[in-house]
């Protein structure tokens, strides 16, 4: 009887594969039939087979690297000799000995944390062999004589992306936890994430859109982005939002904080337990963000100078308007930062003074060394970008996400591929990887603009260069305190290239290193007790020498901020409510703008 039962049920098994591969296989031929429609449609087919060039860095690579063929086979013999030492140690551990690894993983890498890579013989043979591989072809490309810098670092970048992708984590006879899965759920893991992976396929239109996280655990306004406010104002580019008092006094002067608009403002705002505005609020600061709109091909004229104008100095007005403060304390966040340090220049050049310090989060003003981004940054390129924009009007946010996504692609690719697709799993709710897929559009004329005058170009730190609505700007004039925030393993804006506005404003500065990333070093409450920051009151021309004299310490860098913005508050006042000034209320925090999703 039990025979009979577990046959039945493995009839019952079969027939519910078979239904589920039908239908994977109806689905994939919908799926690709739309895309190549689309495809021709839209004359995707007809244009440039490589437009970023890469076939042609790599042919450059190739050449001077057979015009030295002695050095290619001194690499060759120097991976000949890891592999028989690799070789040796295995056949050893093998025979019980204990060893010392050719090749380690960096610590931080998350590939190989599964135990079997280091238990198991044969994959730890594995994990090896693909290090040591890395390692060379890495080595080799990066030691290639005779390429321009822009070539080379393209040429680096690329191999690196090709590395990642051959890791044997991103394959299922190579992964120790995938084939414990796939035995222990009988290829069940497998079935579901190629339905996972035909799910992102049809949301992304035929191309893969991975998700990083559940998109339905999340709701901007219910339960992230949720500190209490009103929108008091709004034009075509902005809402202003001023946050509701939690103490009974606050500063009187004001704090506007100025996010990029390559991502929305809620980074600073996911939950209560990590809002950096929360804490501001609670810090005692009346808080007033800009919160930009969304665009679309309505916008496309919008350029930068209209940023500002629409941005931070009509932000300005309706701030004195709603506080009757006419000087308030600037925060700038990224791209948010460069243009508050341009509208600073802008302003000087006016003789206007309403801004009494300015705070630069991972702001890049020199764009000498602007790390792997400008890997994307050629006339080529900028051209093949122009030429998409100006068909639709904007660049597509996703766009943008794919290539910052690729800066750690790592943790935000093929991490994800193994979760969903070979595990069959569905991606862990965390508001950070919901924000990160909350893109936005850029406005053609105003991202044509930044590309080319501060990535190309580098415009911004020549005095001069830069006219912003008839006036030409000048950094160096900058005389406003300034409190510059950078993190150490930023892949967006490179501490390195952030430190140079030490050397360029006239005002005081003071620059602060925080441990971690792009986000996570910024979005670090005190309470999580993570991290570190370094400080050094003495500001040399080399970064490597401030940070080698500064003063390490654990935890938060936002109460070091706070005891600095503390000087320019100008003594204390009743706390103000959203909409009790000339500005009215419009409609509650975290209002309509933000909720526009490109989908």
């Amino acid at each position: 009887m039990d025979e009979q039962n577990k046959t039945e049920s493995d009839f019952a098994d079969t027939g519910e594969l078979s239904k589920a591969m039908a239908n994977i296989a109806e689905r994939s031929q919908r799926i690709v039939s739309e895309f190549l429609a689309r495809q021709t449609k839209d004359g995707s087919f007809g244009g440039v087979g490589d437009p970023l060039h890469i076939g042609d860095a790599f042919l450059e690579m190739t050449a001077k690297l057979m015009a030295d063929p002695v050095k290619l086979v001194e690499a060759q013999m120097g991976l000949w000799q890891d592999y028989l030492q690799l070789w040796q140690t295995t056949t050893r551990r093998m025979l019980g000995e204990s060893t010392t690894p050719v090749a380690e993983p960096d610590k931080a890498d998350r590939r190989f944390k599964d135990d079997m890579w280091q238990e198991n013989e044969v994959f730890d043979f594995i994990k090896q062999s693909y290090l040591l591989t890395a390692r060379w072809v890495q080595g080799v490309v990066h030691n290639v004589e005779g390429l321009d810098d822009h070539t080379a670092k393209k040429v680096d970048f690329y191999t690196r992306q090709f590395v990642d992708a051959m890791a044997p984590s991103n394959f299922v006879a190579t992964n120790p936890e995938v084939l414990r899965a796939t035995l222990e759920s009988g290829g069940e893991n497998l079935v579901k994430g190629l339905n996972n992976l035909l799910d992102d396929l049809d949301r992304g239109k035929g191309k893969l859109a991975i998700r990083m996280t559940d998109p339905d655990a999340f709701k901007v306004g219910e339960n992230i982005a949720t500190t209490p406010g009103k929108v008091v104002y709004q034009n075509d580019l902005i809402q202003l939002l001023q946050y509701s008092p939690t103490t009974e006094t606050v500063a009187k002067a004001p704090l506007m904080i100025i996010p990029p608009w390559i991502n929305k403002y809620y980074i600073l705002d996911l939950r209560p337990k990590n809002s950096f505005i929360r804490f501001a609020i609670e810090q005692g600061h009346t808080v007033f963000v800009l919160s930009w709109v969304n665009p679309g091909e309505e916008l496309a004229g919008k350029s930068f100078e209209d940023y500002m104008a629409e941005g931070p100095l009509a932000a300005l007005e309706q701030i004195e308007q709603a506080t009757g403060e006419r000087k308030v304390n600037v925060i700038g966040y990224c791209l948010g930062g460069t243009l508050l340090a341009s509208t600073l220049a802008y302003m000087t050049a006016h003789g206007d003074d309403r801004v009494l310090s300015s705070t630069y989060f991972t702001t890049m003003l020199d764009f000498t060394e602007a790390g792997d981004l400008s890997v994307f940054i050629d006339e080529a390129q900028l051209q093949f970008l122009e030429e998409k924009m100006q068909a639709k009007g904007y660049l597509d946010g996703a766009e943008m996400a794919n290539t910052f996504n690729m800066l750690r692609a790592n943790d935000l690719i093929w991490s994800f591929v193994v979760n969903n697709y070979l595990l069959g799993k569905e991606p862990f709710p965390f508001d950070l990887l919901y924000w990160n897929s909350d893109s936005t559009r850029m406005p053609a004329a105003m991202h044509s603009f930044y590309l080319r005058k501060m990535y190309q170009e580098n415009l911004l730190v020549t005095p001069g260069a830069i006219s912003l609505k008839g006036t030409p700007i000048d950094l160096g004039t900058i005389k406003v305190p300034s409190y510059l925030i950078s993190t150490r393993e930023d892949h967006i804006a490179p501490w390195k290239s952030t430190y140079a506005a030490t050397q360029i404003f006239s005002g005081p500065t003071k620059f602060v290193l925080s441990a971690s990333g792009h986000i996570a070093g910024i979005v670090n409450p005190p309470e999580a007790h993570k991290y570190c920051f370094w400080t050094n009151a003495r500001k040399p021309k080399d970064p490597e020498a401030w940070l080698k004299k500064a003063e390490q310490f654990e935890g938060s860098w936002w109460p070091d901020w706070q005891k600095w913005i503390s000087k320019f508050a100008g003594g204390q006042v009743p706390a103000r409510q959203p909409g009790d000034g000339k500005l009215k209320a419009i409609e509650d925090a975290p209002g309509t703008y933000v909720k526009a999703r490109l989908s």
